[in-house]
């Protein structure tokens, strides 16, 4: 099953693969918007958001990144993959850390693309398709609340705002409070199907993740790092 707006937006500046990629997709059944650079994308989504993003860094006009703020501005759950052909680390850590899902590295397997698009459409499927039972009350954690229907999390009954990645790896942690989840088990947890992500990308999304709660709560100190091993999340 799908989301209803299963729409994917192609945004890059080189022809052929906005158009190889785009085929691919149509191909697969998903509808597809193409845009050459990031402002001639961002004109089309300030009027109506896609259902997910492919993203390049280096286009004209806007790059990939300032699109990927100016989309995170208006929508934190839209999910986001860059495409990058530098080969720089700090291009793909910045990338996640404004916001993105995730990245590939060009040049990429096709069936790789499809295989991550197909896991960020499946968790706004799984998403809607919850039953009622299911989303009758939020799950509580002391002063987190996350509501498992929504997608939605409030510490100390303030929201704050993640994306669906950052959503399940702060599910992963809260789940078995006080005990150390490695990388990788955070990563199966978190990108379901065999989806394959560096321990990098996990360091990035857990950082940008303090960062969100410390910005509602200076305080905030319940994420913590277990050097040599991975994460914990605190109980009090």
């Amino acid at each position: 099953m799908r989301p209803a707006n299963a729409v994917v937006a192609v945004v890059d500046d080189e022809e052929n693969i906005r158009e190889t990629v785009g085929f691919a997709l149509r191909r697969e059944g998903y509808p597809v918007e193409l845009h050459a650079h990031g402002g001639d994308a961002w004109q089309s989504f300030r009027q109506k958001l896609p259902g997910l993003v492919i993203l390049d860094i280096l286009m004209p006009e806007m790059d990939g990144l300032e699109l990927c703020r100016r989309i995170r501005s208006i929508s934190e759950s839209i999910p986001i993959i860059f495409l990058t052909s530098r080969d720089e680390e700090l291009d793909r850590v910045l990338g996640l850390e404004i916001g993105a899902d995730d990245y590939l590295c060009k040049p990429f397997s096709m069936r790789e693309l499809l295989a991550r698009v197909k896991v960020l459409f499946r968790r706004a499927a799984l998403d809607q398709g919850r039953t009622k039972s299911e989303a009758e009350a939020p799950m509580r954690f002391g002063d987190l609340e996350m509501d498992m229907q929504r997608y939605t999390v409030k510490w100390k009954s303030m929201p704050v705002t993640l994306t669906v990645t950052e959503f399940m790896m702060l599910n992963a942690l809260v789940r078995h409070p006080g005990h150390v989840k490695t990388r990788n088990q955070i990563h199966q947890e978190s990108y379901p199907h065999d989806t394959y992500v560096s321990e990098r990308t996990i360091d990035s999304h857990i950082k940008r993740l303090r960062r969100k709660f410390e910005e509602a709560d200076p305080q905030f100190d319940r994420i913590e790092t277990v050097y040599g091993l991975g994460y914990r999340y605190r109980e009090t």
